[in-house]
């Protein structure tokens, strides 16, 4: 059994702050949310894919504190979000601006994307790829 071809996937940043994230991905991303509710803040990163941000205290509650708290990473980056965009440069350079640190900046990798690397204020890595 696969995944059908009606699939949409949701990917959530377990953040410390939902406001300040908010502020930083709609800065970034150069959209507004289309979901913003306490507890969950979604961003449409394509037709099929979203960007959820959920605070740290809400996956813990909602498991019932049966995993460690993403708080204990402490800024460790744990997942990256990989995007294509036309312009990986100037999402670099908007990260900074929003408040994100910038990692690497673009240059063309061994797998032939070129990508720049930045991180958000919880410390995800975000990269910008072109093809």
């Amino acid at each position: 059994m696969g995944i059908s071809g009606n699939t949409h996937a949701i990917f959530i940043l377990f953040v410390k702050s939902q406001e300040q994230s908010k502020t930083f991905y709609r800065e970034l991303l150069g959209i507004e949310p289309t979901l913003d509710v306490p507890g969950m803040t979604e961003f449409a990163i394509s037709e099929t894919a979203k960007l959820g941000l959920m605070p740290e205290e809400g996956i813990v509650r909602i498991l019932d504190g049966k995993i460690a708290h993403p708080q204990s990473a402490g800024g460790t980056p744990r997942s990256e979000l990989y995007l294509y965009v036309d312009q990986p440069d100037d999402y670099f350079n908007r990260l900074a601006a929003a408040g994100g640190s910038q990692i690497s900046a673009g240059a063309v990798r061994n797998w032939g994307d070129y990508v720049a690397y930045g991180a958000d204020p919880d410390g995800h890595l975000v990269a910008f790829a072109q093809k």
